[in-house]
């Protein structure tokens, strides 16, 4: 049995985004399975801090960072047209990327093995400097660069399998050869991004790789390309650290897509991406939320990955 961090807070559930898909009904459709679950007692359940403005302006400027901030304080409803926010919105995405920096740390100190967070909002759309598509900062870009900055780590994978391209990491990232980014993404499909041909960049040439779609695609389609495509990089690269930007929106009962991923399949993927960083990181694996609007199809597939990683490759 593995050391799996489970991360969620009430403060998520105060970001009031209804009516919208990306609402708080979704953490709670997960913290109801989870705890229902037998793999429950198992899980280690630490606090999440607040990321400081030191941690955001690591991946986005300081402009944007204030205009969220005076945006939430002051009311603002919409910044953009997909993007709702409140007044606790603030808290919220602070804590969110606070999530992902406290598995940073009981990850590499050994507290655990491995961790989700269950957060909101999601973070893979967010860009240096705009808030877009239900994100307000880059939770996974963030904690990479305070995985490497702190830990002087060498290199870290990010895999995102979000069925939506996720264009404001690949955009942090694009020229960094320490960052190896892939995604697999509808196409075309929201947000546009996500070519084949898009590589990276000078130093960052062959950092990342995309793997565009077809509506429609399903199980097998997944599970080929980690295994024949994906696994050979991402192992020939040898991360110190892998994380996953965790969206379950290609699940086949998902309304905002057109993928037929089963629930099954994310416990697949999941041991998949856990035994290359078995083989390559001692295991060292963080995957934080991202999409997935189908509560129940949403919770099923948490369940299906959080087990995965809790129970190991046994």
């Amino acid at each position: 049995m593995n050391k799996t961090g489970f991360i969620s807070h009430p403060q998520f559930l105060k970001h009031d985004t209804e009516p919208h898909p990306e609402n708080p009904g979704r953490l709670e459709a997960i913290q109801t399975k989870i705890e229902s679950s037998k793999i429950y007692p198992h899980l280690i359940l630490p606090e999440p801090r607040h990321a400081t403005d030191d941690d955001l302006i690591s991946n986005h400027n300081s402009s944007h960072v204030n205009h969220v901030r005076s945006s939430c304080h002051n009311g603002l409803k919409n910044l953009d047209g997909d993007t709702v926010i409140c007044h606790d919105s603030w808290d919220a995405a602070i804590m969110s990327v606070g999530a992902g920096l406290t598995a940073i740390d009981q990850i590499m100190s050994g507290q655990l093995n491995n961790a989700f967070t269950a957060v909101r909002p999601p973070g893979h759309h967010a860009e240096k400097d705009r808030a877009m598509g239900f994100c307000l900062f880059n939770n996974v870009a963030i904690a990479a660069k305070y995985a490497i900055k702190k830990y002087r780590l060498n290199r870290v994978c990010i895999f995102d399998w979000d069925v939506h391209h996720g264009n404001g990491t690949q955009n942090s990232f694009y020229s960094n050869p320490s960052v190896h980014y892939s995604s697999i993404h509808q196409y075309p499909f929201y947000p546009g991004t996500g070519h084949k041909e898009d590589t990276g960049t000078g130093d960052g040439l062959g950092s990342t790789l995309n793997f565009p779609l077809d509506a429609f695609s399903g199980d097998q389609t997944y599970l080929d390309i980690i295994e024949n495509k994906l696994a050979p990089v991402m192992q020939s690269f040898k991360p110190d650290l892998i994380i996953i930007s965790a969206g379950f929106d290609a699940h086949e009962d998902d309304p905002l897509a057109q993928m037929r991923v089963s629930s099954d399949c994310y416990g697949k993927m999941t041991a998949m991406i856990l035994k290359i960083a078995e083989d390559v990181c001692d295991g060292r694996l963080l995957s934080m939320l991202e999409g997935g609007y189908n509560h129940q199809a949403l919770a099923d597939s948490v369940l299906q990955h959080v087990n995965t990683l809790a129970t190991g490759l046994e």
